[in-house]
């Protein structure tokens, strides 16, 4: 498929951007603690721009002192930053793409810790249960405020940007102005909707008296706020409007929700492409500007037919952007057969974000380590063992740097227990991961065996230089007696075993719940019965929520707080917290779902025949995939490496 759309190039104001891909701002903690752009920065923004992004966005980079969100923020409060920006605007400009740099307050969302100054707000309402109250910030300190926007744009300006955005929306500090659930003012910021705009206005207006024209400017919003009393799509269209004609902003970023419901903000994979499309369209309505829209774009198709409709003007990849950043390249090839696609696990991106570290992503390991990746020095013969995420990945990146990579895999199908865990409602996206390293390792010359055990006695045929172990993890089978009358939730998921009408599945972490969903999306009748004190515990948040509806809706019935101490035909005994048994009967089948235990036996039998055995991933402990494709990433990155000292620059395709 042609994207015709997606690959002509428009004009933000003056600045005219090469191609319709975005590059949204997203924290990352790259940055120095002194507000600086680090190598680290400069390395992942210029990896997006080489990749064919034609506009990138600086993550929200802070204007007041005061306001700093988090330890590692990039900062333009200080001339002493911008050096900083100036390099990583230059290596974006010369891989051929536009730059702009998001200003945000954070306000109510902020980190007092952090700045030693307390939370600031249009009014005292905090942004969730779990944040403090903040302040309700002063007229005084407003308009100290807006001149602080100015005197940042101005600094993005003399740094090379191409435009600012102003950061409206999510609940952050003019957010919380704008909608009438978080400003209660009776000064002149609140009260009637001109009074609610004002401080956007004004800080517009500060940009443009001190940066000028040539700087672009574009105002991120809600299309909707998604909580009772909050912005509404067509508050968010008057609000466009102003915006344009008031304000003479060149472009709008259309985005959506605030934190208190923020599976709308991070939208798990249960949330496909364009869901906030609609919201988009009516704001698209109601400006005649170019507008962005963002909301789980993975794949471009979407994304241009909503250019061409003229529904919106230009397309922002977030997570995709982290998870491949040569998503627009591939798609300009003709090569989406080799792409990596955001999977919506929330594992790696925001939890780190939110928690002050560095970023990183199941899927592609190597965001914000792309100065790491250099060729091999020694090229060595390397065996993978075991074809799920942590070996395909090893694999993919051993062969990326000149290694000569034989992967082997017992069973007929790749993709190791990750490859059941597509099955569930909302988790398709999964298997376009593993089939994206699968044809990234085919691409990159990876011999792949199949149905081939991996022995000691093939390990000394084979005699390879170098073999990473990512044998992955079997089911737990516990020693409870009668546990083998149980069938395994691998064999439901993938047709095996016919389970029966009436189902109940022993285990309510996350693999039980989603083996609910699925039994109960198919009409069975399900109950779940869990050791914890609640069913998806180890659920991310976001993902809980849409998987806690679907089980409500086909009313699986839950036992909590419950140790199972039998298995019987048709159902268990247990034994609550309090010493109070009971038992479940009359089930057509029992499924187990509780947890996976480690597989490795080989790293052992052949260190005396290869000198150099790494073990990765659940092979060394059953735990996350983000912890098998890290260990893979750093298994391949020291395979063969090359001295520190190296100073080579080399640039590495994703293909």
């Amino acid at each position: 498929m042609k994207f015709e759309a997606m690959f002509q190039p428009i004009k933000i104001g003056n600045v005219t951007i090469p191609n319709r891909f975005v590059m949204c701002p997203m924290g990352n903690n790259f940055a120095n603690t002194d507000g600086k752009m680090s190598e680290r920065s400069i390395a992942y923004y210029e990896a997006r721009a080489k990749g064919g992004f034609g506009l990138i966005t600086f993550e929200a980079t802070v204007v007041y002192e005061q306001a700093k969100g988090g330890p590692r923020k990039p900062c333009l409060f200080s001339d002493d930053t911008v050096g900083s920006f100036k390099a990583a605007i230059a290596a974006c400009h010369q891989a051929g793409a536009k730059v702009s740099i998001q200003l945000q307050h954070a306000g109510p969302e902020g980190n007092s810790k952090v700045t030693g100054y307390p939370l600031k707000s249009a009014s005292a309402i905090p942004a969730s249960v779990k944040t403090e109250i903040p302040e309700e910030i002063s007229t005084e300190e407003l308009y100290r405020l807006i001149e602080a926007y100015g005197d940042a744009a101005l600094r993005a300006k003399k740094a090379g940007a191409d435009a600012v955005e102003v950061h409206c929306a999510h609940g952050y500090l003019v957010s919380s102005f704008i909608s009438e659930r978080t400003n209660k003012r009776q000064d002149e910021f609140g009260g009637c909707f001109e009074n609610r705009m004002r401080l956007a206005r004004l800080i517009i207006e500060n940009i443009r008296k001190k940066a000028g024209k040539a700087l672009a400017v574009i105002c991120s919003i809600n299309a909707s706020d998604d909580v009772l009393g909050g912005q509404t799509p067509q508050d968010a269209a008057a609000v466009a409007s102003y915006l344009e004609k008031e304000c003479g902003v060149d472009a709008l970023h259309v985005s959506r929700a605030v934190h208190l419901h923020d599976e709308y903000m991070w939208a798990p994979s249960a949330l496909h492409e364009g869901f906030s499309a609609n919201c988009v369209t009516e704001i698209k309505q109601a400006v005649h500007i170019p507008v962005i829209t963002v909301g789980r774009y993975t794949e471009p198709q979407y994304a241009e037919l909503m250019v061409e409709e003229g529904r919106a003007d230009l397309v922002a990849f977030g997570r995709q952007s982290i998870a491949d950043p040569n998503l627009p390249q591939k798609a300009k090839d003709g090569k989406l057969d080799l792409l990596l696609p955001c999977i919506g696990c929330l594992q790696g991106c925001v939890p780190h974000m939110f928690k002050g570290e560095a970023i990183t992503c199941l899927v592609n390991p190597l965001v914000g380590r792309e100065m790491e990746l250099f060729p091999a020095e020694q090229k060595k013969d390397v065996a993978v063992i075991g074809g799920g995420p942590g070996g395909l990945y090893a694999a993919y990146i051993c062969a990326l740097r000149g290694h000569n990579v034989t992967l082997y895999e017992e069973k007929e199908k790749l993709g190791g227990n990750m490859r059941l865990a597509a099955y569930p409602p909302g988790k398709g996206c999964i298997n376009g991961m593993i089939c994206g390293y699968i044809n990234n390792c085919k691409a990159q010359g990876v011999k792949i065996e199949t149905n081939t055990p991996a022995t000691p006695e093939l390990i000394r045929e084979k005699n390879p230089d170098a073999v990473i172990v990512a044998t992955g993890s079997n089911p737990l089978v516990l020693p409870i007696p009668g546990i083998e009358k149980a069938v395994h939730a691998a064999d439901v998921l993938e047709g095996k075993v016919k389970p029966g009408k009436r189902v109940l599945v022993v285990g309510g972490g996350m693999v039980g719940c989603e083996v609910a969903d699925f039994l109960g999306e198919l009409g069975h009748q399900v109950s779940i019965i869990e050791l914890r004190s609640e069913l998806g515990a180890d659920v991310i948040p976001e993902h809980k929520k849409f998987l806690m509806k679907e089980l409500k809706e086909y009313q699986v019935e839950g036992i909590t707080g419950a140790k199972v101490t039998g298995f019987y035909e048709d159902g268990v005994s247990y034994v609550l917290e309090d010493g109070t048994e009971g038992r479940v009967e009359n089930m057509d089948s029992v499924v187990l779902a509780m947890g996976y235990r480690n597989h490795e036996v080989l790293s052992e039998a052949i260190k005396d025949i290869v000198k150099e055995v790494v073990v990765i991933g659940d092979a060394v402990r059953a735990r996350r995939a983000l912890d098998a494709t890290d260990e893979a990433l750093k298994a391949a990155i020291t395979c063969g490496s090359i001295p520190c000292n190296f100073s080579v620059t080399w640039t590495f395709t994703w293909t």
